[in-house]
């Protein structure tokens, strides 16, 4: 589905991301873990065509390589970026129709279904996004995301700043994607939940894949989470 390979990155001339390959399959969760400057938000920015990058990305078997990130978006890749990034100015049911997806009659997603996981949207789908909590603004980004009826949705640091129901919560909410058929991109740094809803874990380090496994190989290697992920 995604194919990632030998992935380089920049920033100006700050080389980020070192030779990063990896795929993600129909359906999975993929968690990809590391500290922060690990190059993990690069990984996303670059799938999505927000940074200059060399190397290969196919997405269903298209390269992505000199595409815009709206062109992106439209083949059915979704990204929620860390900075949330809602519409300040506009209602919570605003920022959802913007992410609507044509007129949504085929989408797998309506905005009762956003309103059913997250009834706090509901409560304030007429309130303006700017005068929201985080964690409200993160439940209305991750949404609109939703809106736009992607395949595989790239999350970043969803649970950041987040009280523990409502990363409960988050968890719940990717895994109901997954039984939807939506492959995730999971980039977090919180190993609980990371390890509780993934298939896969990949860790990077130095802006490298030093790690890919199953959860369970991840909590037994003692010395990759000493290395590259404990503080």
């Amino acid at each position: 589905m995604l194919k990632i390979d030998n992935l380089h990155a920049y920033y100006g001339k700050s080389h980020v991301l070192h030779g990063v390959s990896f795929d993600v399959q129909p359906g999975e969760i993929v968690a990809l873990l590391g500290r922060n400057g690990s190059g993990r938000s690069t990984t996303a920015k670059a799938i999505m065509g927000m940074v200059d990058w060399e190397g290969s990305i196919h997405w269903k078997g298209q390269e992505l390589h000199g595409k815009k990130a709206y062109e992106i978006a439209h083949l059915g890749l979704g990204y929620v970026p860390e900075s949330r990034d809602v519409f300040p100015n506009l209602t919570v049911h605003q920022n959802l129709m913007l992410g609507q997806k044509g007129n949504g009659k085929n989408s797998r997603w309506s905005f009762d279904d956003m309103y059913q996981m997250f009834p706090r949207l509901k409560e304030r789908q007429h309130t303006e996004a700017g005068v929201m909590s985080g964690g409200e603004q993160q439940m209305l980004t991750l949404c609109r995301t939703l809106m736009g009826d992607p395949d595989l949705i790239i999350i970043d640091e969803p649970t950041e700043g987040l009280a523990p129901k409502i990363v409960e919560l988050v968890g719940e909410y990717l895994q109901a994607l997954k039984a939807r058929g939506i492959s995730v991109l999971l980039i977090e740094q919180k190993l609980t939940i990371a390890m509780s809803i993934s298939d896969r874990a990949l860790v990077m380090g130095h802006g490298a894949i030093v790690f890919q496994g199953t959860p369970d190989s991840l909590r037994a290697d003692n010395y990759i989470r000493k290395e590259w992920l404990e503080v």
